[in-house]
């Protein structure tokens, strides 16, 4: 997919799958091709990513046609055209709670490369814009994919309002992170984790906007989200799948020679 046909899918209701990466293997854009999905989900929140590596990054998979979008480290719209300077085809705004934030982001990726007062002027009021700067913004950033993370009881509160600002494509839900807000660390089977959930698909989904979860536990579950109405399949990561296959087939090998399989330690679980 293009980044416009990605935004399309998702404000549409139309299934939109995709991974974390994490390494920065050169081998790797050789295999992620041939996993069929439609864009690419590159952390620099929680992984240490200086800027031209991440460009690189980017620059590869869009060379693939595989559009690379970026979480930034904070919901700061000077990130994120960062990110879309160096070759992201979107942004992962992370622990989104406000509409301030999220017309900032707006502002940032839609009305790229405006700035300063006349940014501010459209933000309040897109009809101020002359009919040449609209239709060049429009084309300059029609393959721009914004997604909002939700993550925490404010953000929920909020939500409604936020999806009100035009140009949302859609929202992800961090597990972790809103696990904790709830007060319910990890447990992701709560009854008050899993209506959280539930809303925040609810709520996008009435608003045309697109939502899904980054979840790396259970495919089960996300089919049942998915079924719900998520339709932003954002699945696991590169670490995960590598951990959970090596941890398996290595705990297959112990077995079968006569020894015993290694518990996986909680503080090394992989929740990117």
């Amino acid at each position: 997919m293009t980044g416009r046909e990605v935004r399309r899918a998702l404000r549409d209701g139309k299934p939109v799958f995709s991974t974390c990466l994490v390494s920065e293997a050169h081998l790797w854009p050789k295999v992620i091709p041939e996993l069929g999905i439609d864009f690419v989900f590159l952390d620099s929140e929680h992984i240490p990513r200086d800027r031209v590596s991440l460009s690189w990054m980017c620059r590869t998979y869009d060379a693939l046609g595989i559009p690379p979008v970026v979480r930034i480290p904070s919901p700061d719209p000077y990130e994120a055209c960062k990110v879309i300077d160096g070759g992201a085809s979107g942004v992962i705004s992370p622990y989104t709670e406000t509409v301030e934030q999220a017309k900032d982001l707006v502002g940032a990726t839609r009305y790229r490369p405006l700035k300063g007062d006349r940014l501010a002027e459209v933000l309040r009021d897109p009809q101020s814009m002359e009919e040449p700067l609209r239709e060049y913004l429009e084309e300059h950033n029609a393959d721009i994919i914004l997604i909002l993370n939700i993550e925490s009881v404010p953000a929920i509160e909020n939500l409604s309002d936020i999806l009100k600002v035009p140009g949302i494509d859609a929202v992800q839900v961090g597990p972790h992170d809103l696990s904790c807000s709830l007060g319910i660390p990890e447990q992701y089977e709560h009854p008050r984790f899993k209506e959280a959930i539930m809303t925040i698909i609810h709520t996008a989904r009435e608003h045309h906007v697109g939502a899904g979860v980054h979840y790396w536990l259970n495919v089960d579950q996300e089919i049942e989200w998915g079924k719900a109405g998520a339709n932003l399949i954002m699945h696991a990561s590169d670490i995960h799948v590598v951990q959970e296959h090596m941890k398996r087939e290595l705990d297959q090998l112990r077995r079968a020679l006569g020894h015993e399989a290694i518990p996986l330690a909680a503080s090394s679980k992989a929740t990117v």
